[in-house]
């Protein structure tokens, strides 16, 4: 039977076609379900406009003959917008293409010409999971998206409940792939807001000339192509809870309007001049040190203090290696199902000496990509990654006193990185993270010579 089902009108989708004579259809099929859609010519542009428009579904019309490669494109938006559905329509259907478009990430595919009811069924699969908007987060968020019990982040768990009770500003703090996106979801949920919109914008997708159009919106011909009265990313999350993603990297004027908005809780659309007030609770997230930042001059010191009412510092997943274990097991029946391959216990402690510089990020790629070649009941550490292989084992076989032999390097080839990984047998990525594993500096205060 055609499923009939309407979703949730605030689901937005990006349909990419590489003509513009194709794709009507789909759109027709898309809208008549509620579902809003931005029609989009492949190009260079794409990942940046899925980044800032953070669609839930992502549809790839791909067509004999294509000047653009479908696998890359699918592998690029996924890093793009991680959360969202991609749905590959080609007119290549194959057992072969089915694999690739697996490996690629791609959710479900199919071939042209698409009938009305194949359409309805795959929309389904990809959304009816998840109705609600991935920026319009629900209770289907549980506590426990905050994996671990060890001492750090048990005691980091509860300051967010704490930070969540006070609908104050929050800072989250931490390096790339330690869960900053999920710790502001946990705060949402855990706060009076949790039943209206989360809407997370990444600030450094969105250049400065559309800046003010899609925070704040903008009047019918505001500019050239504003054909409609658009409300922006901002009035989208009234009552609800913005995480300001990558805040660091935003620029001065953008900081400006930003912090205008912090203080007033007032937006004015582009070429507008009515002025509205917005009940909004700001989280901001940043792997750079603001403070650092604004004492240089490149973060507005107002804004930093506006924003660091709440801090919240996440650990690298090297300084929380309790957890790791927990977060393998989780991640291994999330990605593979309750049947999901175990991990050798020999594995298993090969992966708790690893460094993990991707963090957590990086310990779920790379799980899903094992569970992808895998084929196998027990995974063994035969079944890492080349590269994890290499460092552990480059790990493994240093004497005791490592800082000793770190630092050695580094004199004996007067603070130059390239040789000291070399005199080490390491990559240079390796000695960056022992130097910071030992808090050993960049460059010693007598010597300005090139380490690079």
């Amino acid at each position: 039977m055609l499923p009939t089902h309407d979703f949730d009108r605030g689901i937005r989708a990006l349909l990419l076609t590489a003509r513009s004579d194709t794709s009507r259809d789909l759109v027709s099929q898309l809208e008549s379900r509620g579902i809003r859609v931005d029609r989009l010519q492949v190009d260079r542009n794409a990942h940046a406009f899925a980044a800032r428009t953070r669609p839930q579904l992502i549809v790839i019309e791909h067509t004999e003959p294509c000047s653009f490669c479908w696998q890359e494109l699918a592998v690029g938006l996924r890093s793009a917008c991680p959360s969202a559905r991609v749905l590959l329509v080609t007119s290549n259907g194959s057992e072969e293409l089915a694999v690739s478009a697996l490996r690629a990430g791609i959710h479900d595919y199919l071939s042209l010409p698409v009938s009305a009811a194949a359409f309805a069924v795959a929309l389904e699969r990809c959304l009816a999971p998840a109705e609600i908007p991935a920026r319009a987060a629900t209770a289907s968020a549980s506590s426990n998206v905050i994996i671990g019990d060890g001492p750090a982040i048990t005691r980091i768990r509860h300051y967010m409940n704490r930070a969540a009770a006070a609908d104050c500003t929050v800072l989250i703090t931490g390096e790339t792939g330690t869960g900053k996106e999920l710790a502001a979801e946990y705060i949402h949920q855990h706060s009076a807001r949790r039943k209206k919109p989360f809407v997370c914008i990444n600030c450094a997708a969105i250049p400065d000339p559309l800046l003010e159009s899609e925070l704040f919106g903008h009047t019918r011909g505001a500019f050239t192509g504003a054909t409609d009265l658009r409300d922006g990313l901002l009035a989208s999350a009234e009552g609800g809870t913005v995480l300001l993603d990558e805040v660091g990297d935003m620029s001065l004027s953008a900081q400006a309007k930003i912090l205008r908005v912090l203080e007033t809780k007032e937006v004015s659309r582009l070429g507008g001049t009515e002025r509205r007030k917005i009940d909004i609770r700001f989280l901001a997230a940043t792997n750079q040190d603001l403070e650092g930042s604004s004492n240089r001059g490149a973060f507005r010191r107002d804004l930093y203090y506006r924003l660091n009412v709440a801090r919240v510092e996440l650990p690298p997943l090297r300084e929380r290696r309790e957890d790791i274990p927990l977060l393998i097991d989780h991640y291994r029946k999330h990605l593979g199902g309750a049947g999901a391959a175990e991990f050798s216990p020999d594995c298993l402690r090969r992966l708790l000496d690893y460094d993990w510089p991707g963090n957590i990020r990086e310990l779920r790629n790379m799980i899903e990509g094992i569970l992808l070649d895998g084929g196998t009941d027990c995974l063994g550490s035969d079944q890492l990654p080349r590269r994890v292989r290499e460092c552990i084992a480059a790990h493994s076989d240093l004497p005791e006193h490592e800082r000793e032999l770190v630092v050695d390097a580094l004199c004996s080839s007067h603070w130059n990185k390239s040789r000291a990984a070399e005199k080490l047998q390491w990559s240079r990525m390796t000695l960056y993270r022992k130097m910071a594993k030992y808090h050993i500096p960049h460059l010693p205060e007598s010597d300005s010579q090139d380490g690079v």
